[in-house]
């Protein structure tokens, strides 16, 4: 595969919402250049000075300098000509028609899965604690638990409810506090039962979460991934094209070394991967000295070798985790521990680097109108 067939797989990440068609197959990228570490791209939008400019810009940008071997990206912006803007408009109606959308996880919808190489890292104390935030931040989010033998979203949420269909026969996914929530673990009969499942039934279990499952209108989708590369992170590029990956590792010199196979692997799959959160960092104590229990180094190396930011490097600290084996999920602890603390800084972070999709697009309003003008 050559550098701009990689480059346009990427850029086909980015997607029209209102379209519901991403840039490349809209005919939106009409030439793209790699130089050295700078990329150049012509964009062409229906208008020139679209209002929704800046954002698509915005979204080329940061999916491409997630790349390694990219750190500048040039966009030089023209607009359609009407043969142009009349082929994405019978694009747009024929992927229309063949209700393209293959989950009901709306195109407009930020999905974050987390991924680790190795089980114990945290990953799914780091994927509840960051879904719940960014609900208490006022975004609907959704909460997928897709480690489908070793679920234990329930037990962080202490959640002791089973989820129910609706009368169109679609799971209703269980509400924790506004946060909408899916796991093995709401359908089986108690937290304790072995599921025996092989690899196609668990990306089969996956696809079902995500076709079967009433999930509505959310900004997040918070996808907790099972450790390892296997059937269940190979199928996510195929259902979610829009999904992106954080990496989670400890500073161990081992786990770093298996997280950069789940790294690598989003690489191949085309996933764009986010950055890498440092889990169990270190520790803290109440007054306020601080071990390297685990080593040190693990997350900012995983981080230099994919040329991705440290999101976060989330501490251990005292008192902690008997609170959490509790079902209180830790940013939801009344003290202001060193692990909340950093925690909610961490939540910031991901949702200013990826805030919600704005509703409408300038191709979006076109397609509008020419709805209206049919009719």
């Amino acid at each position: 595969m050559t550098q701009s067939d990689i480059l346009l797989k990427h850029l086909s990440t980015v997607f029209d919402p209102e379209l519901g068609g991403n840039i490349v197959e809209l005919g939106m990228v009409k030439k793209v250049d790699h130089e050295g570490s700078t990329v150049k791209i012509d964009l062409a939008l229906t208008i020139a000075d679209c209002p929704m400019r800046s954002q698509i810009e915005k979204e080329i940008t940061r999916k491409l300098t997630l790349l390694e071997n990219v750190e500048t990206v040039e966009i030089n912006v023209v607009a359609m000509d009407q043969k142009d803007r009349t082929a994405v408009m019978e694009k747009a109606r024929k992927k229309a028609r063949e209700n393209a959308q293959p989950t009901k996880i709306d195109p407009r919808t930020r999905v974050i899965a987390i991924g680790s190489g190795k089980g114990g890292v945290g990953k799914s104390t780091l994927s509840t604690n960051i879904a719940l935030g960014l609900s208490k931040k006022g975004f609907k989010t959704g909460l997928l638990d897709a480690d489908i033998w070793g679920f234990s979203i329930p037990r962080l949420l202490g959640i002791k409810g089973r989820i129910e269909a609706n009368e169109d026969k679609l799971m209703v996914p269980f509400v924790y506090d506004d946060l909408k929530v899916i796991s093995t673990g709401l359908i089986t009969s108690d937290e304790d039962t072995a599921l025996m499942w092989r690899g196609l039934m668990l990306s089969k279990a996956l696809e079902q979460f995500l076709t079967n499952v009433e999930w509505g209108d959310i900004d997040y989708l918070i996808i907790d991934l099972p450790p390892g590369t296997g059937d269940i992170q190979m199928a996510l590029s195929r259902l979610l094209p829009q999904a992106e990956l954080i990496v989670v590792t400890t500073p161990q010199l081992m786990a770093q070394k298996v997280a950069t196979r789940v790294a690598d692997m989003a690489k191949r799959s085309f996933i764009p991967l986010l950055g890498v959160i440092e889990n169990m960092s270190y520790f803290e104590t109440n007054t306020g000295d601080k071990f390297n229990i685990f080593g040190q180094g693990g997350g900012d190396a995983l981080a230099e070798q994919f040329a991705l930011p440290i999101l976060g490097k989330i501490p251990i600290s005292e008192d902690t985790n008997d609170i959490a084996d509790d079902g209180t999920p830790l940013i939801l602890q009344e003290k202001n521990t060193p692990t909340k603390t950093e925690i909610e800084k961490l939540i910031s972070v991901i949702a200013e680097k990826l805030p919600p999709i704005v509703d409408e697009t300038c191709t979006g309003r076109l397609a509008k109108v020419f709805e209206e003008l049919a009719k």
